[in-house]
């Protein structure tokens, strides 16, 4: 049964994907974080591996790349990451704290809407949602899609955490 919605919505991010990276130029950028959610909260409180304050995206269509800079922050410090990928098939395959399956489900010059499926070097998968955006100021249109989006996935409202207001990692 896990599968089988798996497919589904796989089948329904592919299908929203062709409309947001028809100028793969216009999301590659400066991105801030503005909203993310997870399975797993762990995993998006601080200290954990995707409490990340996103600065920059770089997407390849070309070569098939993706290339991120981010911050985590462990005990109040801000830790530089980079993290890089390669395209399979309609994911961005990137290893980092394990396997994970990042994927845009829409998108325009101001604003991302993204998916991840991390599995850890446990095994133990966690789904997350994220919302990016260029500043502070969230689109109403988006966080309504990010909401829908959380629920459609079935992670509780309570493991959503606004990174708006506890952004003090250096900018970019």
């Amino acid at each position: 049964m896990k599968a089988l919605l798996f497919s589904l919505v796989l089948g329904l991010l592919v299908a929203s994907q062709g409309e947001a990276q028809t100028d793969a130029s216009q999301l590659t950028g400066r991105w801030l974080t503005q909203y993310t959610s997870a399975s797993n909260k762990e995993k998006i409180t601080e200290g954990g591996p995707f409490h990340a304050f996103m600065r920059y995206i770089e997407l390849d269509e070309e070569n098939g790349t993706i290339l991120m800079h981010f911050y985590v922050k462990k005990n109040g410090e801000c830790i530089e990451k980079y993290v890089s990928g390669t395209k399979e098939g309609n994911v961005y395959a990137i290893d980092y704290e394990g396997r994970n399956e990042f994927q845009l489900i829409s998108g325009d010059e101001n604003t991302l809407l993204v998916y991840n499926i991390n599995v850890d070097g446990h095994g133990k998968e966690t789904e997350l949602v994220g919302l990016f955006g260029k500043g502070n100021n969230v689109d109403s249109k988006y966080k309504e899609e990010f909401d829908n989006t959380v629920r459609e996935k079935g992670i509780p409202e309570e493991n959503v955490l606004n990174f708006i207001d506890i952004d003090n990692c250096p900018e970019e």
